[in-house]
C-alpha cells in the first residue's frame, strides 16, 4: 500500500475543499510580490506532529519556502515556545494557514494524548496500541501521529492483517470453524487475531494458533487467568474502555498490548497559532 498517495490524495481534496479557485480575499488586498515570515506557536503544552505533512502542504503553493523547524516530530513543547517558522509570499502564507493549522492542530493532539498514555505505561512491559478508529481518509496521519507521540500502530486497514471479531466467528459458527475457513483461504504469513470475551473462548483461540488474542471487555481479574491461560503462546491485548486510570492494572494483567480508540476517535485539537512576524 502506498501511503505517501494517500496522502496526497488528502491534500488534493483538502485544497479544493478550502482554496478551490483561490483566496478572494488575500488575492484582493496582498500583492504578488510581497513577502514574509510567519511563526507558529504552542499555545498550551503537548506534542509536535505533522510538520513534514503541513511543509508538503506549504510546497504546493511555492516550492522555494524558507523552512526552519525549531522543533521535531515526536518532539514535547511547552506554552510559549515557537514551533516553526515559515518565509514565503505573504499570499501563499495565508492560503496554507487554515489548512496547515488543522492538520498540525490535529495531529498534534492525537500525539499529546498518546505521550500520556505511554507514560502511565511506563515501568511496565505493555505496549500501547492505536486503533481503526479514524477520521476517514485521515488514518496515515492519525497513526503517523500515534507514533510521534510513542505508540504502536495496528493494523492500517482491512487488507493488511487477519482479525476475527464476533461477527466472523457467529456466522463461521464459532472460532475454530472461522479459523479454519481464513487459514484455508490465506497464506500462513498473515498475522491472525482473535477476538474473545471469555476464558472458553481463550482456550479456543490458544487451540487455533491465533497469533494474537483479544481480550474485549473483560474485567482485570479475567485478563490475568486468561494471560495464565495463553501462557506466551499468543500475544495479548487487552480492549474495551481503556482509560488513564485503569491502566497500570490492566498492564499488570501481564498483557502485552493495550488498544485505545479515543486516540484518534475522541481528538482535542492542540492549541497552536500562526502568526505573521516580519515583512
Amino acid at each position: 500500500m502506498n501511503y505517501d498517495s494517500l496522502i496526497e490524495r488528502l491534500l488534493d481534496l483538502a485544497i479544493e475543499e478550502d482554496i478551490a479557485t483561490g483566496d478572494i480575499s488575500t488575492e484582493a488586498i496582498i500583492p504578488v510580490h510581497s513577502q514574509a515570515v510567519a511563526e507558529m506557536k504552542a499555545k498550551a503544552d503537548g506534542v509536535i506532529s505533522g510538520l513534514k505533512i503541513i511543509k508538503r502542504v506549504y510546497e504546493r503553493f511555492e516550492k522555494d519556502i524558507r523552512w526552519e523547524p525549531l522543533v521535531e516530530d515526536g518532539t514535547a513543547v511547552k506554552k510559549g515556545d515557537i514551533i516553526l517558522r515559515i518565509g514565503c509570499s505573504y499570499r501563499t502564507l495565508l492560503l496554507g494557514e487554515r489548512l496547515s493549522l488543522n492538520i498540525l492542530q490535529r495531529m498534534s493532539g492525537i500525539a499529546t494524548a498518546t505521550a500520556a498514555f505511554v507514560k502511565e505505561l511506563e515501568g511496565t512491559h505493555t505496549q500501547l496500541l492505536d486503533t481503526r478508529k479514524t477520521a476517514p481518509g485521515m488514518r496515515v496521519l492519525d497513526k503517523m501521529a500515534v507514533h510521534d507521540g510513542g505508540g504502536m500502530n495496528h493494523r492500517m486497514g482491512l487488507y493488511d492483517m487477519i482479525m476475527l471479531k464476533d461477527n466472523h466467528i457467529k456466522i463461521a459458527g464459532g472460532i475454530p470453524n472461522a479459523v479454519k475457513a481464513v487459514r484455508k483461504n490465506l497464506p500462513l504469513s498473515v498475522k491472525l487475531e482473535v477476538e474473545t470475551t471469555n476464558l472458553e473462548e481463550v482456550r479456543q483461540a490458544v487451540d487455533c494458533g491465533a497469533d494474537i488474542i483479544m481480550l474485549d471487555n473483560m474485567g482485570n481479574e479475567a485478563m490475568a487467568e486468561a494471560v495464565k491461560l495463553i501462557a506466551g503462546r499468543a500475544k495479548t491485548e487487552a480492549s474495551g474502555n481503556m482509560d488513564i486510570p485503569r491502566l497500570k492494572s490492566v498492564a499488570a494483567t501481564g498483557v502485552d498490548y493495550i488498544s485505545v480508540g479515543a486516540l484518534t476517535h475522541s481528538v482535542k485539537a492542540m492549541d497552536i497559532s500562526m502568526n505573521i512576524v516580519q515583512e
